[in-house]
């Protein structure tokens, strides 16, 4: 089936008091990026539209020194925020901004790992941690075992190999393993994401708390023919750590439906609003994507609704 389009604009039924108001109590967000292998000058502004468009979120954000340039004044003080999302992948932070995530997330901040965040930092040992799953880098079994769904089971795999793999990027089915987690209650057990890159051969040595969606990786895509972890929580100190690993990044705003796809919108929405305050108060909106049918936000809006 093809993927029914949801091209909605900011009209005044959405942008009404109900907006207003949940604005003005918004929960104050961090994106840091400015460095990745993939296009960070697209991603982060999607970022931003999807959590701002969502009316609970306020967001600010952190863009590094180019590749190769001095990072020594590249420090962030996270105090001020209750949500911190990771869209980078690219040189080391000064060492000052490393030792304050580390006790932003260990005192109960909250932590959002975006795609390819989970390739950064390869010696950084509570980064991977907090990430649980990290791939390429030079990353093989020195970096932790496998991870990966088998006989309805979480399961670790030691065996040596590279770390970080995907096939070719194609549309496929998120497979729910936990529908009663807070961010994933009331969605679909099944449901079809856009074309994406889909990881596979992740490792780490980090706690995968409550593993959310698996996808299958197919050989016949070039993928491991596993069931593959993509969306999950991690346990780190007191913080709430949540990790999605799709939502590989177009070549504009408008050519982007890995992040136009509204489950990749909604989970990012569920898993980030339960990261910042342990709580999810969204509903379950209708034009949530199917099994057999992809579900695309094209404005990075929620549908239009009136506000009580």
């Amino acid at each position: 089936m093809k993927p029914v389009y949801h091209s909605f604009l900011l009209l005044a039924l959405f942008a009404c008091s109900c907006f207003a108001n949940a604005q003005s109590d918004s929960i104050k967000t961090l994106i840091i990026t400015g460095q990745n292998n993939h296009n960070w000058q697209v991603s982060h502004l999607a970022l931003e539209k999807i959590l701002k468009n969502s009316g609970l979120f306020s967001v600010d954000i952190a863009v590094s020194p180019a590749k190769g340039q001095d990072m020594s004044n590249f420090i962030i003080d996270f105090e001020p925020y209750q949500l911190v999302v990771i869209d980078y992948n690219g040189d080391s932070w000064a060492e000052e901004t490393n030792k304050r995530l580390v006790e932003y997330v260990k005192n109960g901040g909250g932590i959002v790992f975006f795609h390819a965040a989970n390739n950064a930092f390869p010696k950084w040992k509570e980064y991977n941690e907090m990430t649980a799953l990290g791939g390429w880098e030079g990353r093989n079994e020195t970096a932790g075992p496998y991870q990966y769904w088998e006989n309805n089971k979480l399961v670790s795999n030691s065996e040596p190999g590279i770390g970080g793999h995907h096939g070719a990027p194609h549309e496929f089915v998120l497979n729910a393993r936990d529908t009663l987690h807070l961010i994933t209650q009331g969605l679909p057990a099944q449901w079809k994401h856009a074309q994406d890159e889909l990881y596979s051969f992740m490792r780490g040595s980090g706690k995968i708390e409550n593993l959310l969606y698996t996808a299958f990786s197919d050989k016949a895509t070039g993928g491991s023919g596993r069931e593959e972890p993509l969306i999950f929580t991690v346990s780190y100190g007191k913080g709430r750590v949540f990790h999605t690993m799709i939502g590989h990044v177009g070549s504009t705003l408008q050519e982007n439906a890995a992040m136009q796809c509204t489950g990749f919108q909604v989970t990012l929405l569920r898993g980030s609003e339960w990261a910042a305050t342990g709580k999810v108060t969204q509903p379950v909106p209708d034009d949530f994507s199917k099994a057999n049918q992809i579900s695309l936000r094209l404005e990075y809006f929620p549908p239009v609704r009136i506000c009580n």
